[in-house]
């Protein structure tokens, strides 16, 4: 993507804040984003920053995409959320074989009608269904939960187990199914990330084609079909730490949006217990907003430094090293800490004020700890990949 043309998307993404940041609790109440909030960004190009050219897309470099996720994040954390979620999947299925991009973007055979270049997708990675191999794919079954977005999406990928006949497991493998081969049940009722739209999928022993699949194994190799057909740098990125950095990245952006709330808070703000001292006096308040303004931009500049990183050594053809790889995802999970460190340091100096429906930074907070939960942000595993690498061990582990 020219230096231009993601200019533009940022600009026009820019532009958005503003009324991204009225709707939020809009979003919150509804429990799901407002259809005309995707529109909009759909206009911006946003969910083709990372969808192959072929197909109406930027590749865009990974930066771009996650800058332009911390932005929307900044005005509304579930909308950030979402649009990071819904955002990198065009990434993912560019991995798969090209009939299944085709069914999806060209609207090829079996494509229910639900397909072009602004078809979203959403997602539920956790194995929490069942697939048996049979003649030319499988037969899925299950129920997944946390399907952030899938109300805007006509596709979703699903993980699950693979088992053949006898039911020895054969593989871990992403299933892609068009919205006619699923049901949503609306269980989304939750203290924060409130209007994700975050619900189950339901699959009912439903037929997947072979080309619709693509074996988690060869994801973790960099081995993958798509790449046949997309041979760019942006796809050569590992999926652990892709990813993950797509969780990490609105937890930043809910961390900028709060310190934003915050400072304008402190600027109106009387402290009647100190006998109307005005906050933007008091030292100690200068004092925790210099600290959570540094944490924020260090989770920034460590996620984006080790993302360009892969992305400069992917455009010039060379090998992703595995010591630069757990660097990413330890950095990616330190960079959710300190983004909420920061939002907790601002958000237990807002007063009793701040606590009120309604107001943005009670809501960040909510959010981001509610984006803390996710698998992709357990700071143990990651770190304990990060020293057994360090210390010459194997990592037994595919999300890196």
């Amino acid at each position: 993507m020219s230096e231009q043309g993601a200019h533009a998307v940022i600009a026009g993404i820019e532009e958005l804040l503003p009324v991204l940041r009225e709707r939020a609790q809009e979003a919150e109440d509804a429990r799901r984003i407002p259809d005309e909030s995707i529109k909009a960004l759909q206009e911006t190009g946003f969910f083709r920053l990372l969808q192959p050219k072929p197909y109406g897309g930027f590749e865009a470099d990974p930066v771009t995409f996650y800058t332009a996720v911390k932005l929307i994040a900044s005005a509304c954390g579930s909308t950030g959320w979402v649009a990071s979620i819904l955002g990198v999947h065009p990434w993912h299925l560019g991995l798969f074989e090209a009939q299944a991009q085709e069914d999806v973007w060209g609207g090829g055979e079996g494509s229910d009608g639900s397909a072009g270049p602004d078809t979203l997708i959403s997602s539920s990675y956790a194995p929490m269904g069942k697939a048996t191999v049979v003649e030319g794919g499988y037969r899925l079954s299950g129920q997944w939960s946390f399907s952030s977005g899938c109300g805007h999406a006509t596709w979703v990928l699903l993980g699950a187990p693979a088992f053949d006949a006898e039911g020895n497991p054969v593989d871990f493998c992403t299933y892609l199914l068009p919205a006619a081969d699923y049901a949503i049940d609306d269980v989304w009722d939750t203290v924060g990330l409130r209007g994700t739209g975050s619900n189950d999928i339901v699959v009912d022993d439903v037929f997947v084609p072979k080309h619709r699949t693509l074996s988690f194994l060869l994801t973790s190799k960099l081995d993958t079909p798509g790449q046949k057909v997309n041979p760019g740098p942006l796809y050569r990125l590992p999926y652990g730490s892709v990813h993950p950095s797509t969780i990490t990245a609105p937890i930043i952006g809910m961390a900028q949006g709060a310190y934003d709330a915050h400072v304008e808070h402190q600027r109106q703000r009387v402290r009647a217990a100190y006998a109307g001292e005005k906050s933007q006096e008091d030292p100690f308040a200068k004092v925790r907003i210099a600290e959570a303004a540094s944490e924020i931009d260090a989770a920034w500049l460590q996620l984006t430094r080790n993302i360009d990183e892969l992305y400069q050594l992917a455009c010039r053809g060379e090998k992703l090293p595995f010591d630069t790889r757990l660097r990413v995802r330890r950095d990616q999970v330190r960079g959710s800490e300190r983004a909420i460190a920061a939002i907790d340091r601002l958000f237990e100096n807002s007063g009793g004020r701040a606590l009120r429906a309604g107001t943005p930074i009670q809501r960040f907070w909510r959010d981001a700890h509610a984006g803390r939960v996710h698998a992709a942000n357990d700071p143990e595993r990651a770190y304990t990949m990060f020293g057994t690498g360090e210390f010459g061990l194997p990592v037994e582990n595919a999300m890196v």
